[in-house]
């Protein structure tokens, strides 16, 4: 079964919702509004990924930060604090799957890694 986190009213995350549905694929969703993100699953993500690929510089909640907490973000434990302090801020939907994350909601992406 996979983990899908995310935020529940998400258009990204509903868009990834109804793939999912739509082919039958069991999940677990985990709402970051609910269930926040902890520093070790963020450490876990980030030696899987890139930590730049988490932040979702896109979401109104980066374009909050001023310019000085944006610049501050500049390696892996600034990135993780911010995130922590702003869950909202990662990249959604977060689908976990063994040793690999899948981010955003890519239909191409999900039919290779999903429908094997």
């Amino acid at each position: 079964m996979l983990n899908v986190y995310g935020i529940k009213n998400c258009n990204t995350v509903k868009k990834a919702f109804n793939w999912l549905n739509a082919h039958k694929i069991e999940y677990t969703f985990h709402d970051y509004k609910k269930e926040p993100a902890e520093e070790k699953q963020l450490i876990a993500w980030q030696k899987l990924i890139p930590w730049e690929s988490l932040i979702n510089k896109k979401g109104t909640t980066w374009k909050k930060l001023n310019p000085e907490q944006q610049a501050a973000v500049v390696d892996e434990k600034s990135a993780r604090e911010i995130l922590l302090a702003h869950n909202s801020m990662i990249k959604r939907p977060l689908i976990e799957l063994e040793n690999e994350l899948i981010l955003g909601f890519d239909e191409q992406l999900y039919t290779e890694k999903l429908l094997k």
